[in-house]
């Protein structure tokens, strides 16, 4: 679904985010900038949504570069941080956002009235990416280290995948347990073996040979899942000959926690 609202601000997309350029900036760090706005700093606007002075200056960074135009100017103090103000094409996007927001909470409403309750699913049937494999799920566990967090999440059948990405990463997606996420995972990232195996991988997802493409250098190879997943592998053709594998039989996918990217749609 899309507003009819393009403009030189940028254009606005459900479920409610601003595109610049290529990117989309997400529902929180419009709110970041409504923060900045009303408190008049960056640090006041980071313990206002609950996000980490640093993310927020991240955050105001990428949105700085993304734009037509500068969306925050700072003035550098000391403890505090020293202020920051929305230029007049910042104050721009957040009154369109603002009148955006209202408009679809309306249109949720109207939703909600005649019992149309699959707008998540429809998000998630719709989104676009290079990547094979995308997996909608809920997040099982979410354990922070010094750098980097591990991620879980159940996807449709109860199978789960887990991922490593950077505590930033996390902060900046508001991950928590029980939220929606999806995982998407490059074909050629995925390894197929026969049978399970000992591996540091940490992802390992057995099922059936569901097809098998073969092309001049590559082979591609779907593991259906127990629980209904699909899981797309790219290897060689060598690799095909050797593993011997033909539709119907058992096999297993192998996926580095490393190699799964984690993504939400808010």
């Amino acid at each position: 679904m899309m507003p009819a609202n393009s403009t030189p601000h940028g254009e606005f997309t459900l479920p409610l985010a601003l595109r610049l350029g290529n990117v989309d900036i997400s529902n929180r760090r419009m709110k970041l900038l409504e923060a900045v706005h009303t408190t008049g700093s960056i640090s006041g606007a980071a313990k206002t949504i609950g996000m980490t002075y640093k993310a927020a200056w991240d955050a105001i960074d990428v949105i700085n570069n993304l734009g037509a135009e500068p969306v925050v100017v700072t003035q550098h103090g000391g403890a505090g941080g020293g202020g920051a103000l929305l230029t007049p094409y910042g104050a721009g996007l957040i009154d369109s956002f603002s009148k955006l927001t209202a408009l679809q909470n309306q249109l949720m409403a109207l939703f909600a009235a005649h019992d149309i309750d699959l707008i998540h699913d429809l998000r998630s049937i719709l989104m676009k990416t290079s990547a094979r494999n995308t997996f909608s799920g809920t997040v099982k566990s979410l354990t922070k280290g010094a750098v980097n967090s591990e991620v879980v999440l159940t996807i449709q059948g109860e199978d789960t995948l887990t991922a490593i990405i950077t505590n930033t990463s996390a902060e900046n997606m508001n991950l928590a347990v029980g939220s929606a996420a999806f995982a998407l995972i490059k074909s050629s990232f995925v390894i197929v073996s026969q049978a399970p195996v000992t591996t540091s991988a940490r992802n390992q997802l057995c099922g059936t040979v569901e097809r098998i493409t073969d092309g001049a250098v590559n082979a591609e190879i779907v593991i259906k899942l127990a629980g209904g997943n699909l899981v797309t592998a790219m290897i060689t053709e060598g690799s095909t000959k050797e593993l011997g594998l033909a539709v119907g039989d058992k096999a297993c996918a192998l996926i580095k926690a490393s190699h799964i990217i984690v993504g939400v749609d808010h």
